[in-house]
């Protein structure tokens, strides 16, 4: 069942989501670098709409984000651009995060913008591992601000039962 949110939910979540990409676009257009990627916008959405889900934490967004460029990178660099590698780095790039507990569903869509842009390592590791922690930093800014919930709900791991 998909949750029902309240008009001011809606709204502040709208302005959330707007104060952190813009801050990311501001930044690319500042350095003429790829910090915006695709799958940031599908991050903003968890990080303002659903933070207190386990795929909103800090440990997801940041681990998932950079793990899934990282395998893509390596499977693009060991296999070249083919049809078969892209898949590849998408599959082990969600078991990776599902072993590592580092869920992020945006992050999996990274495989993809790598081998579509074939970013150098340090390039893409600069926008991923930044433009993640401007979104979290942003997400707790915006939710600190207007306490609507407590984010994160934690940074390393998953809290105990």
């Amino acid at each position: 069942m998909h949750p029902t949110f309240r008009k001011s939910q809606i709204l502040l979540a709208t302005l959330g989501a707007v104060f952190a990409v813009s801050g990311l676009a501001y930044v690319a257009m500042s350095m003429q670098g790829l910090m915006l990627l695709g799958s940031f916008g599908a991050s903003a959405l968890l990080l303002f709409a659903l933070p207190d889900t386990p795929l909103a934490q800090p440990r997801s967004v940041v681990g998932g984000h950079v793990s899934a460029s990282l395998i893509a990178i390596g499977c693009l660099a060991l296999f070249g651009p083919h049809w078969w590698s892209v898949g590849l780095a998408t599959g082990f790039a969600v078991g990776f995060m599902m072993l590592t507990r580092t869920m992020h569903p945006p992050a999996g869509s990274n495989a993809i913008i790598v081998f579509l842009a074939k970013p150098t390592l340090g390039y893409l590791m600069f926008s991923t591992v930044s433009g993640a922690i401007i979104l979290v930093m942003s997400a707790i800014i915006y939710h600190r601000a207007t306490r609507r919930h407590k984010y994160p709900l934690y940074w390393h791991a998953l809290p105990k039962p």
